[in-house]
């Protein structure tokens, strides 16, 4: 699959025909002068493992993974970092000095930061997170360490219930009941749900909202998300996709593999447009 092959690093998944990734990295090498060659790849459902062993046997130096592979991606590697292990979940591989494929998730510190960006987020902030799948593994511990309190709900109770027990000894953590809240309101609330969701009127209850929360879709596409469109349905005054934190993964993605930190504010205002 990979003979002959032009580029050494890559973005697997299952679809990526809308993957901004390899535009975001041909930005990356043309800011920083660093040669970097970045294509996307559609993998087989079943054969993860295959594709993957073959793009580092032919010269693969580096990889980005996303759906639906990133908890096989973390069975895949032969070491982790401290944040990959927490999360049980890598979107990063590296390939160390020929010998072995080190895991990462950039996920989280791609969402902090664009959370920073946006004035979003401040320490000791309550968060609501609509969702427990995937997704949300990769981005609680450095929520959790920025000193957040976090709120999980999802319409399968028992899966927040794993995530809170998953991630209760790192932070202040708990399964969503508005009955037992002791807060009139959250500071931000996050949409982890995918955007191929039905159409709904009621992400959240209004009740725990106020004019001053804000709002982040982690999702982003051409046009509003469903989230987006519920955001201004509501008359939310603070809101945002997560194009940004595409961004700021994948530059911790580079700086991972170069030991160099991308800026990224103009390529976010690119990819706006």
């Amino acid at each position: 699959m990979f003979k002959n092959q032009s580029f050494n690093y890559a973005v697997f998944g299952n679809p990526i025909d809308h993957s901004k990734s390899p535009k975001i990295h041909s930005l990356f090498a043309k800011k920083t002068g660093i040669v970097h060659t970045y294509k996307s790849v559609n993998v087989p459902l079943d054969k993860f493992n295959i594709v993957l062993k073959n793009f580092f046997k032919q010269g693969g130096q580096g990889a980005n993974i996303t759906a639906p592979f990133k908890q096989e991606a973390y069975l895949f590697c032969d070491k982790l970092t401290e944040r990959a292990k927490i999360a049980k979940s890598v979107n990063t591989f590296k390939k160390m000095d020929d010998q072995y494929i080190l895991g990462d998730n950039t996920d989280g510190i791609g969402l902090l930061s664009d959370l920073i960006r946006l004035n979003f987020i401040k320490k000791k902030c309550s968060i609501l997170i609509i969702g427990a799948g995937g997704a949300v593994k990769g981005v609680l511990f450095p929520l959790l360490s920025f000193g957040c309190s976090i709120f999980i709900s999802n319409r399968t109770f028992s899966n927040a219930k794993k995530l809170v027990s998953q991630f209760h000894e790192y932070g202040d953590i708990n399964v969503f009941d508005k009955n037992l809240l002791n807060i009139k309101y959250f500071d931000l609330i996050i949409n982890a749900t995918s955007k191929f969701i039905e159409k709904k009127d009621d992400f959240v209850p209004l009740s725990v909202v106020s004019s001053k929360t804000c709002f982040y879709d982690m999702n982003y596409q051409i046009d509003n998300t469903i989230f987006i469109n519920w955001c201004i349905k509501i008359g939310a005054n603070f809101f945002s996709n997560g194009i940004g934190m595409l961004v700021f993964q994948a530059a911790h993605s580079f700086f991972l593999w170069y030991n160099v930190l991308p800026k990224t504010g103009d390529i976010i205002d690119i990819l706006k447009k």
